[in-house]
């Protein structure tokens, strides 16, 4: 029995690449820079030989900006920027404490319950309901009621408050990646729950934690100087709400008791939401965005012996990709060379994990997270797509390329109407106007067999059939009038008949339109039924290119001999495509 490998823990060089990353980021290294430096002021506060914050002198009261007080004095003669520096430590602290218990309740409650379901799962998802459901802020004040005005316990309980925000996010992605097969792969080995948990399923958590951590300790300072604020707390500890209190009642006497606390809260709030952004792209970032090191490290130069062939539309030479990096990185796709004429169909076959879908998003430029081109060229109408940035890529899908999925009702989304869904490329990548680009939707759901278009284009996804979706995704895909058409086995969720259908049609458009596609299938019947030529893969590898009925007549690779034989033993003959596999088109009939 085969055990699917596990994902790669990060290395060092991947943290190392991860503050690579960071340090190219200028707002996140400038919300770095602002977080740090607030947090060594508070830190260092005893240290600067500031006045004393509690100082009270009546004679220096409300004092402007000079050299004896930077920002001035209050109403009590207290050094405004004194109070703003020990102020940070409050705050600060107090926000830092919330959170910290947020996390400690909220995190480990939320992978047990998500991972484990059951019993604990619906005990700490009713407890945490009961929470979100108890008004935070009169919580805290009846807390305050009972034990005094101490900001530290007042934090501690908003903390417990704060823990279903952490509860639920983490529950809910532990949820979506425990049945993943990866894992499932794990238990078979034999790998215990916890680690398996902190070493698959803490990573699919990290990101979203990264972003309620900062999230929630703006809230928790923003909470903290409101209480203050309102005067629940001791107004004899410097902190920005007390200051807030005080500068409010005295707003038209001196308006700068009010502008720098609120400077202060707002700046900390925005430097931690940009600081947690720009870190999770850092540590989750994993190909999406090419730097220059990956340019370097994915060469596009065209190997000598193996030119593009100028007079094809598509030609991929020695392409390679592949899923994460340096001795840990994984090819999925290994060196294949393929061409595609102007008007030609060609039928990417092989069985599931052969890389024939990879290879397709290869040409897309839509890799999932994790993937990459390793090296190889990727040449469209002469361009070199490897090299080209992702806008240039994005104005060449659904006008030039064009992609039809498999799966029709998982790709339309549900809350839009399918009138609103093929409209809206037509108004924004040919720029028609509302009348015109639904004349035109309703024009092309006509050609592509809808029975009744106007209907179906008021019609939501759930309102169709899938023969009826897949039509849509097609007419979809062709309403810009693409060169070139990538269809992901664009028959696997239909029945017999709906598929040969739904393969008419794509057979009727490229006549009529000229336009090249390359089907991505398993079947081969779907192959004999429209592909002028072949290109089978295995394990990443292209392994035999012919014409379709060189391939059904006499196929040259073992592996495409198992998969004609496997394909032709037991079948109904389906139009009888092939026929006698020594003559695969005996009927008579013709493949186009």
């Amino acid at each position: 029995m085969s055990v699917i490998a596990e994902p790669p823990v990060p290395t060092i060089r991947a943290r190392r690449g991860a503050s690579h990353r960071f340090g190219r980021d200028p707002v996140g290294v400038i919300a770095a820079v602002v977080v740090a430096a607030l947090v060594v002021l508070a830190l260092i506060a005893p240290l600067l030989g500031l006045p004393d914050p509690t100082l009270v002198s009546l004679r220096d009261a409300d004092q402007p900006p000079g050299p004896e007080h930077l920002l001035g004095t209050d109403a009590v003669g207290r050094d405004i920027l004194s109070r703003l520096v020990w102020g940070s430590r409050t705050n600060l602290l107090g926000a830092a404490l919330a959170v910290a218990v947020a996390v400690a309740v909220g995190l480990p409650s939320g992978l047990v319950a998500g991972y484990f379901g059951g019993w604990f799962d619906r005990v700490a998802d009713w407890v945490n309901s009961l929470n979100m459901a108890l008004p935070g802020i009169v919580v805290v004040l009846a807390v305050r009621s009972v034990t005094g005005p101490s900001v530290w316990i007042a934090m501690a309980v908003f903390g417990i408050v704060l823990a279903p925000a952490i509860f639920r996010l983490v529950r809910a992605a532990v949820q979506s990646v425990r049945g993943e097969l990866y894992v499932d792969a794990a238990r078979v080995s034999g790998l215990g729950d916890a680690r398996i948990i902190s070493r698959h399923v803490l990573t699919v958590v990290r990101a979203p934690i990264i972003i309620q951590v900062a999230r929630l300790t703006g809230i928790a300072i923003g909470i903290q100087a409101g209480l203050e604020f309102l005067g629940v707390s001791d107004n004899t500890v410097p902190s920005w709400g007390n200051m807030l209190n005080e500068g409010f009642r005295r707003m038209a006497l001196n308006p700068q008791l009010v502008l720098w606390p609120s400077l202060f809260i707002a700046l900390t709030c925005m430097a931690l939401i940009l600081l947690g952004n720009s870190l999770r792209d850092a540590l989750e970032d994993s190909g999406r965005r090419r730097t220059p090191h990956d340019r370097r490290r994915s060469p596009t130069t065209v190997p000598a012996d193996t030119p593009a062939d100028p007079a094809a539309l598509l030609s991929v030479r020695q392409l390679h990709v592949g899923y994460g990096s340096g001795a840990e990185q994984v090819e999925v796709v290994r060196g294949i060379d393929l061409d595609v004429a102007p008007g030609e169909v060609l039928g990417l076959i092989g069985e599931s994990g052969s890389g024939k879908t990879q290879t397709a998003f290869s040409v897309l430029g839509l890799l999932p997270d994790g993937g990459r081109v390793v090296r190889g060229s990727v040449v469209f109408d002469g361009r070199e797509m490897t090299a080209s940035s992702a806008t240039e890529r994005q104005r060449l899908r659904g006008v030039e390329i064009a992609y039809i999925p498999q799966e029709p009702m998982s790709n339309l989304d549900p809350t839009a109407r399918i009138g609103h869904q093929l409209t809206t490329p037509l108004r924004v990548r040919l720029g028609l106007s509302a009348r015109e680009a639904k004349t035109r939707a309703l024009t092309l759901l006509e050609k592509v067999g809808i029975p009744d278009p106007e209907k179906a284009f008021g019609a939501y996804p759930h309102e169709i059939s899938g023969g009826m979706a897949q039509r849509v995704l097609i007419a979809g895909a062709v309403s810009c009038n693409p060169r070139l058409l990538i269809a992901d086995e664009p028959t696997t969720a239909l029945d017999v008949t709906v598929q040969a259908e739904v393969l008419d049609l794509l057979r009727d458009l490229q006549a009529e339109t000229g336009m090249s596609m390359i089907i991505v299938t398993h079947d081969f019947g779907v192959v004999a039924d429209i592909c002028d030529r072949v290109a089978v893969m295995q394990n990443g590898r292209i392994v035999e290119t012919a014409d379709t009925s060189a391939v059904f007549a006499s196929p040259e690779n073992e592996y495409t001999r198992r998969l004609v034989g496997s394909m032709l033993e037991g079948r109904p003959a389906r139009r009888n495509p092939f026929g006698d596999p020594a003559d695969p088109f005996a009927d008579g009939g013709e493949r186009r």
